[in-house]
């Protein structure tokens, strides 16, 4: 059974920090780009970053570059948002994707930023 279990949403004054992580089961990890995306109320879900299988490496929307720092840990199955210098705008609902052949989401986690 495929899991995409997301943890660390929380509330947090602006210019703070939070680490969201993403725990995978059930398919193969490390063969799978994984994704963060976020849907704010009203709005379409958006592609914060990704980060591929083959080579490790990145793209993130531009609203968020230089500010959040997508990983991921093959051992541990679990792939990591690290989110710095928050803004009242980065309040959403935040979203583990996994994608290959097939496309894998997790129940999201509320990231919400004081305004």
């Amino acid at each position: 059974q495929v899991q995409l279990v997301e943890s660390g949403g929380g509330l947090v004054q602006p210019g703070g920090s939070l680490r969201l992580s993403c725990a995978a089961s059930g398919f193969t990890f490390s063969r799978y780009a994984m994704s963060w995306y976020r849907q704010a109320p009203g709005k379409e879900r958006e592609l914060v970053a990704t980060i591929t299988s083959v080579d490790g490496s990145t793209n993130y929307a531009d609203s968020v570059m230089g500010r959040f720092t997508i990983s991921r840990d093959n051992a541990k199955n679990t792939m990591y948002l690290q989110m710095n210098s928050l803004k009242p705008e980065d309040t959403a609902v935040y979203y583990c994707n996994a994608r290959r052949n097939r496309n894998y989401w997790g129940q999201g986690t509320q990231v919400t930023v004081l305004s």
